[in-house]
């Protein structure tokens, strides 16, 4: 008997091993992804919208998911392809940037277009892959010669589609965009210059859209002040520039290079809050009690001038070291630094009271020379500033997001639902080969039983391992108009407000803001914004979701040209991940890298996923997740950005 829909449209997403899955398009079809194995795939390709026929009978559907056969390609995802061009004899094979494709594509020599071994280049498909046969192209552009500084994370930025140049109409715009604050610009607005307001940011960061202050009352609470660049006043609705923030979503890091949400007139200049200069704000100030209870709040349209530019790195010195020298130089401001810890503090133990997840990752700190090539990689510190301004920005968030829910006006809210309930069980099970019991239930996990178990695992070997699988196990953040609440952090209402520079969400809630402060909103105006964001919504979290594979794309590739220098070298690591075909073991420095089941060679091992292990046929050894192993690095490729780890040995 056939499944009941036999007929299915999706997009095809390839695994390198050659099989693919299909996501119905239909979000009322429930039945999961449906595998197509390799014969089936006819001439399809990764990100292609396609017709699949279930071939899945009734009974082994439910043992194995449903399976079926592309039998129409409806779309072509794909037509221009940047990859890394290498000869072959009479012939060029290119490697696609974009993993996704998974196929090499074969260029004959009339078609290399001028290319040369290891540069980088857009081929042109002329010929989709075939059973038995690969796809065929020809090179249409060089990006980049073999070496040329830039070019390896060019071709992973165009394999994306992430755009870096400006069109014509918004740079016309930006020319007109005042360089200063004007004295028109500040009517209606509450006039804060006078008042202590600082900024705290990275050491290399430009683009400063937040600002703070803080000051005792003499009830004994505190008045924390959060000032974001008002960028709405320079970027107004249906312009080119909004037109294009909008299409970009977010602004993209990758390490040493930025691709900016805005212009750099706007994210470096007028709306950056520089230290000494007027600068146009939309402000929210809180009331909060020495327990951490926000009391009162207010939201405004302001004019600040903040009295420094901060580094994290000197604010956490003063801190934790208070150091002289620098507490010198800052003496007006230090005891507004202090003060402010004092308040982080009392937030941080009320969030976690509430609920909120204490996830605290290694991530990674790479840095590179002046031709891009990576001569370290480290954990990266996150200090007392750093904490210290988390805090204030998830108060201000929260806050805004309460008001305007209560409002009832069309907003855009940060959202992270519960996890699934077999997610959870996977989890417990997980847990289990650790000795640490999952409270609750799975049904309705709460997030005060997820920080019991990070607790039992702080400052232990197994603590990143343990956070690792935990985040895995839960759903992706995104962007909604109906605020449900953020499971994380253990907030009813949550939304993005303090980053307009670099994200359309608190771009768009700013113009909501600021309309309602001034004149509410009629019946045409509140339908109109229903629709700007659904679409700001869902277009937003579309583009996180592309940056951040971009931005893990090009740590992986820096890690692997980091590594390529290191075969042959000895490190101690950890399992952080079991798979059918090997293991994962990850570095102190954060470094991951794969060990395939096949080097192995001491023993025929099987393989338990749902324990998390691969055991021995005879010697009955067990390489678990977490475990502790000295490892030798075998090989490491930028172009696909893998490395390749061997076990010399388990540490007990």
């Amino acid at each position: 008997m056939k499944y009941e829909t036999n007929l299915i449209e999706g997009i095809l997403s390839k695994h390198r091993r050659g099989f693919a899955f299909v996501k119905p398009d239909d979000p009322e079809i429930e039945m999961g992804d449906i595998f197509i194995p390799p014969a089936q795939l006819a001439s399809a390709m990764s990100g292609d919208r396609v017709l699949v026929r279930l071939e899945t009978t009734e009974g082994n559907f439910k043992e194995r998911g449903p399976e079926g056969q592309v039998v129409k390609i409806l779309s072509r995802a794909v037509s221009l392809v940047p990859g890394t061009f290498f000869r072959d004899r009479g012939f060029a094979w290119v490697i696609p940037a974009d993993k996704k494709i998974g196929e090499r594509i074969r260029v004959e020599k009339k078609d290399f277009n001028g290319a040369k071994d290891e540069d980088k280049v857009v081929v042109k498909l002329t010929r989709w892959p075939q059973r038995g046969k690969s796809p065929e192209g020809k090179v249409m552009e060089i990006l980049s010669r073999k070496g040329q500084p830039g070019g390896d994370v060019e071709i992973l930025i165009r394999a994306f589609g992430v755009e870096e140049n400006w069109p014509p109409q918004v740079s016309e715009e930006v020319r007109t965009v005042p360089k200063t604050v004007r004295e028109k610009d500040l009517a209606g607005r509450r006039d804060l210059r006078d008042q202590v307001t600082f900024t705290i940011d990275g050491a290399d960061a430009k683009d400063l859209d937040d600002a703070v202050s803080l000051e005792k009352t003499p009830s004994g609470n505190y008045l924390l002040g959060v000032h974001i660049a008002d960028v709405s006043h320079y970027v107004r609705e249906d312009s080119p520039l909004d037109l294009e923030a909008f299409e970009r979503g977010c602004s993209v890091y990758l390490l040493n290079k930025v691709i900016p949400m805005l212009p750099k007139a706007l994210s470096n200049g007028i709306c950056s809050l520089n230290a000494g200069v007027d600068r146009l704000t939309l402000s929210v100030t809180m009331e909060i009690d020495p327990r951490g209870k926000v009391v009162s709040h207010d939201i405004f349209k302001s004019v600040i001038r903040t009295r420094a530019r901060m580094v994290y790195d000197d604010v956490s010195d003063i801190l934790e070291h208070k150091d002289p020298v620098l507490m010198e130089a800052f003496s007006e401001l230090c005891p507004y630094f202090f003060l402010m810890e004092e308040l982080a503090q009392i937030l941080r133990e009320n969030r976690q009271t509430k609920g909120s997840i204490n996830f605290d990752f290694d991530e990674s700190e790479i840095l590179l020379d002046s031709d891009g090539f990576p001569v370290s990689v480290d954990v990266a510190q996150r200090r007392t500033a750093n904490r210290l301004i988390e805090e204030f920005m998830l108060a201000a968030n929260e806050t805004v997001a309460e008001h305007f829910r209560w409002m009832e006006l069309p907003f855009v809210y940060r959202v992270h639902e519960k996890p699934d309930a077999d997610r959870m069980a996977e989890l417990r099970t997980f847990l289990s080969n650790f000795g640490i019991p999952l409270k609750g239930s799975l049904d309705n996990v709460h997030p005060a039983a997820l920080n019991q178990v990070l607790n039992r695992v702080k400052d232990t070997p197994e603590e990143n391992i343990v956070g690792t699988v935990m985040l895995r196990s839960m759903k992706k953040a995104f962007y909604h108009t109906t605020c449900s609440g953020h499971f994380g952090l253990g907030m009813e209402n949550y939304c993005h407000f303090t980053s307009p520079i670099r994200r359309y969400p608190d771009l768009i809630i700013h113009r909501i803001i600021k309309e309602a402060l001034a004149l509410g909103m009629e019946e045409e105006r509140r339908l109109d914004l229903e629709a700007r964001t659904e679409a700001a919504a869902a277009k937003s979290s579309a583009r996180e979701r592309r940056a951040e594979e971009l931005e893990r794309e090009v740590h992986k590739l820096k890690k692997a040209q980091y590594m390529e220098g290191l075969i042959g070298e000895e490190f101690d690591g950890i399992i952080s991940g079991v798979a059918r075909f090997g293991l994962f073991v990850q570095l102190e420095n954060t470094v991951e890298g794969m060990v395939p089941l096949r080097s192995l060679d001491d023993d025929y091992y099987r393989v338990e996923m749902e324990n998390y292990r691969v055991v021995g046929r005879h010697t009955e050894r067990i390489y678990a997740l977490g475990d502790r192993v000295r490892i030798r690095v075998e090989e490491a490729d930028p172009i696909t950005r893998e490395i390749f780890f061997s076990i010399l040995y388990q540490i007990f």
